[in-house]
């Protein structure tokens, strides 16, 4: 069964886990009795965790024809003939306005009917609450039929299948690139030795330190050779960073000071009022400058936009459990120091960084546990974190079943 990913804004992403089949129609009738049947309905309706009469239903309303769903035999049909690609679009209006997240854009939501008669959109990933256009004629539908209550993991457990084959398949993408750089490798090895080289470029000898050696017709052209012998040289010599908590942090305290000093050159373009300042500042002016511009960028809803804007920084920092810790830390006194706009979007930067593989589950949970058990256990953030814990919980007690 060929698959495709959950949403257009995915569809180029060959590591998406969130997946469905594509749509399969046929036409049956003739005449005024012609009808389109969703023949895989069922298939797709379980991959979106929403009814298939939802579906079907919806595509009665925008094409203003009779649509009827069968939950016995499991047949979706619609009055008239249409084009496979037609539905496949309004499929797409259904997953923007019924399943993905108005947050995050992750599908794996629910729909929940509160007192007032509204319909809303509980992400189980970030926590948040989408709500739902009334205006739309499928809701009067969605009112009447409410959904039943998950009572299993069966679709959370689809998607963990799914996610461990995308791994699968980035790890054998990996060890192909792996063994192609293994085959340029030996063919540069080998050409050096038997004396043959690329147009443009010269064989090298080894130095013995004998004059006829090192001798050449034309001197001024030694020194460029050697260079790029040199250069040759260094692809096979293998470089380590150093892993340890002190120069992990040193190295963050590099990455925050470039941000810093990008950010004070937008504050003080956007803000005109102000005097100018001179171009070279102190160390320390430049770094408090930086600070301040910081908080005054991130504050409010940008603040998950603007760790997406600076996810390379933030990437080159993340060597170790110690500097992931240290950035939860961060992010932590951060959100207890601005107001509740930034608190709000701290599940949403979490799972930002946790699926940029900038932090893990384990370094989470435990600066999460630490948290509550601190000092400051009252502080917001681990309200407006909760969500995304508990998503990960269930995540890896599916996994472990």
């Amino acid at each position: 069964m060929a698959l495709q990913n959950i949403g257009a804004s995915n569809s180029d992403d060959a590591f998406y886990r969130y997946k469905m089949p594509k749509m399969i129609t046929k036409i049956e009738g003739r005449g005024n009795g012609i009808k389109t049947n969703i023949v895989n309905m069922v298939d797709i309706a379980k991959a979106l965790a929403r009814p298939a009469s939802y579906t079907t239903k919806f595509f009665g309303c925008e094409l203003g024809a009779q649509s009827k769903f069968d939950e016995k035999s499991g047949v979706s049909l619609v009055n008239g003939a249409h084009d496979t690609a037609k539905l496949a679009g309004l499929l797409e209006n259904f997953i923007k306005k019924y399943v993905q997240c108005y947050g995050c854009g992750n599908p794996e939501t629910e729909i929940t009917i509160t007192k007032n008669q509204m319909l809303t959109l509980k992400c189980a990933a970030c926590g948040f609450v989408s709500d739902v256009d009334m205006r739309d004629k499928l809701t009067t539908f969605i009112l009447k039929n409410p959904p039943e209550q998950k009572k299993g993991g069966k679709d959370k457990k689809t998607m963990r299948r799914a996610e461990k084959e995308r791994l699968k398949e980035g790890e054998a993408a990996d060890e192909e690139q792996k063994k192609l750089k293994k085959e340029m490798k030996k063919k540069g090895v080998v050409a050096r030795k038997e004396g043959i080289a690329p147009k443009g470029t010269t064989t090298k000898k080894k130095a013995t330190g004998s004059d006829e050696e090192h001798s050449s017709p034309v001197g001024g052209q030694i020194g460029d050779n050697e260079v790029a012998e040199d250069d040759d040289d260094d692809n096979d010599i293998q470089w380590q960073a150093d892993t340890s908590l002190e120069a992990a942090r040193q190295r963050i305290e590099e990455q925050l000071s470039a941000v810093t000093a990008e950010m004070v050159m937008l504050s003080s373009t956007t803000k005109p009022d102000q005097e100018e300042k001179p171009k070279k500042e102190p160390k320390c002016e430049a770094r408090n400058n930086g600070r301040h511009s910081i908080q005054e960028a991130w504050v409010g809803k940008g603040f998950a936009k603007e760790v997406g804007k600076k996810k390379n920084y933030l990437a080159a920092a993340m060597t170790d459990e110690g500097s992931q810790m240290l950035l939860l830390h961060s992010i932590e006194a951060f959100c207890g120091k601005c107001n509740a706009e930034a608190v709000k979007e701290v599940a949403l930067v979490t799972k930002f960084l946790y699926d940029e593989d900038l932090l893990d589950e384990e370094t989470i949970m435990l600066w999460y546990n630490e948290g509550l058990a601190g000092a400051n256990k009252s502080s917001h953030v681990w309200r407006n974190i909760k969500p995304f814990v508990e998503w990960l919980q269930s995540a890896e007690s599916e996994t472990e079943e």
